[in-house]
């Protein structure tokens, strides 16, 4: 993406090239942990995040500050939903691993009870799990990154790619009409899996770098 008189200019890029190398579909959940498990053998890092979206955002952002997690032995782990953090940091913790991660503002008594039944800490409260590592986004990440570039911006990328007029109509719906944009769009990238995946990407590409939530940068800087 490029910046052209203050609006997003976007080459034309398809859907499946955007999103080569990630898991799509209907079993991406589960798929993308096992793909990213056998890339975990040896890891110095294991990044735990929830879904491939959340994987995509921390990876782009990697690339924007020109760094190679692979080469680096950083592996980002999508867990399947919040539960299965628990999983992982059982399965990694206590073997050398130096884990860190992402967790929804939902989710961070699950994310504290994982930590200590794992015997990695007691954290009690959000700076405390910063200390180990971990960052929390308000609400999510979908809501962190929209928040970080603006609905200006967002609604620039939504037209660069060609779902503006899309939106438009959620936001003509009954139930989301003359709601408070930021949650409209919220809904949008929610409303399908891929175009949360796609928008993961075309977000954090878009934002300035400055501007980048706390909670990715923080755990970007952390690895």
């Amino acid at each position: 993406m490029a910046w052209i008189g203050g609006l997003v200019e976007s080459a034309v890029v398809e859907g499946g090239e955007l999103l080569a190398g990630y898991v799509t579909g209907p079993a991406a959940a589960t798929e993308a942990t096992v793909v990213a498990l056998a890339r975990a053998e040896g890891a110095r890092v294991v990044v735990l995040v929830e879904g491939v979206s959340d994987q995509i955002a921390v990876e782009t952002l990697a690339l924007r500050h020109g760094r190679d997690l692979e080469a680096e032995g950083v592996v980002v782990l999508p867990v399947g939903g919040a539960h299965g953090v628990a999983r992982q940091l059982r399965r990694f913790g206590g073997g050398g691993v130096r884990l860190v991660g992402l967790c929804d503002l939902g989710e961070v008594g699950v994310l504290q009870r994982g930590l200590a039944a794992a015997g990695l800490g007691a954290p009690g409260s959000r700076d405390a799990l910063a200390r180990m590592g971990f960052f929390v986004c308000v609400e999510d990440l979908e809501d962190e990154l929209i928040r970080a570039a603006g609905t200006v911006l967002v609604t620039e990328v939504l037209g660069a790619n060609g779902d503006l007029g899309a939106f438009r109509k959620i936001q003509r719906q009954p139930a989301w009409r003359g709601r408070d944009e930021t949650a409209q769009m919220r809904r949008f990238l929610g409303a399908g899996s891929r175009r949360k995946l796609r928008y993961a990407r075309l977000l954090v590409d878009a934002i300035p770098l400055a501007r980048v939530p706390v909670p990715l940068t923080a755990l970007l800087a952390s690895m």
